[in-house]
């Protein structure tokens, strides 16, 4: 049977029919996509960060700036002076209190040091000195040695008065404390400190009690007066902003001009006392006239 027109147009439509190939690769898939025109991938940005180096951290700069790395030398040291005051706190108290003493005579009597012109002998010139011996000799080292005694002495009863002046007066009104720890510390502490400094100076110089309290009334009433100028805002910016180890630091620095005023006000009052002694001891000669019995003749006598 011979098949019709329409038959063998339908079979030759089927034999040139084209299939789409299946490929079951994820290559053939994409390029079948593109192909077709069918793709569905979307691209997609910043799929994966691009390699970075590793930064410097912030505060490793070379330049000062706003991190204060130039300060590191400068709080160092305080730094090490808190850990060691927290570990030996009496130890650190003793050996601090005598550089302040040291220091603040040395100072002391570089000021009141009179300027002599020493004389030569026969008129020889004078060996020039170097400066080092020079100032060797013109310190008075036993006043030096007495200053150390003193500071080295009240260096620990110190320490434990302002530790408990720490610890007490606490109220809630923390302008109440501040005031209360103040007035104490004024009212109480430097009075007695100040008797003790000029007592030890003068019994140390081989006074008598009756002097040494004369000296004591001469020179702790002033002291007094003018330690109220500076010591009050002193202690009170201690104890507001200073922690606890570094407050005996912070007051050594401005303890070492307060020991030099002391020591001037000390020389100063022992001048003066030498001074009126010397008067009291020169006794002037009263003159008189005498005249006998008949007030013809007249003489001097000496009373």
């Amino acid at each position: 049977m011979i098949p019709s027109r329409a038959r063998v147009l339908h079979a030759g439509a089927g034999f040139g029919r084209t299939t789409t190939p299946h490929c079951h690769s994820r290559t053939a898939n994409v390029l079948r996509e593109i192909r077709c025109g069918t793709t569905n991938t979307t691209k997609r940005w910043n799929a994966s960060p691009k390699p970075v180096g590793q930064q410097a951290p912030e505060s490793v700069t070379t330049i000062p700036g706003p991190s204060w790395l130039w300060l590191e030398p400068i709080y160092e040291p305080f730094r090490a002076y808190g850990r060691v005051q927290r570990r030996r706190p009496y130890m650190t108290q003793f050996v601090s209190s005598l550089v302040i003493y040291l220091v603040g005579d040395f100072v002391a009597q570089s000021i009141g040091l009179p300027a002599e012109v020493v004389e030569s002998v026969d008129g020889e010139d004078e060996v020039e000195k170097g400066w080092v011996q020079a100032w060797a000799e013109e310190r008075d080292w036993a006043r030096t040695g007495r200053a150390l005694l003193i500071g080295g002495a009240a260096a620990v009863p110190g320490y434990k008065w302002f530790l408990w002046l720490s610890n007490s007066f606490n109220y809630s009104s923390k302008t109440l404390s501040l005031a209360t720890k103040v007035t104490v510390n004024q009212l109480l502490f430097t009075p007695l400190f100040n008797s003790y400094f000029f007592g030890m100076q003068s019994l140390l110089t081989g006074m008598t009690i009756t002097e040494t309290v004369e000296r004591i009334k001469n020179t702790v009433p002033v002291s007094w007066i003018n330690s109220c100028k500076l010591w009050p805002a002193v202690t009170a910016f201690s104890f507001a902003f200073i922690p606890i180890e570094y407050r005996s630091i912070f007051g050594g620095v401005i303890a070492i001009g307060w020991q030099t005023y002391l020591s001037l006000l000390n020389q100063r009052a022992a001048a003066e006392e030498e001074l009126e002694h010397s008067h009291e001891d020169a006794k002037p000669l009263s003159i008189r006239r005498c005249e006998d019995d008949s007030g013809r003749d007249k003489e001097k006598c000496a009373a």
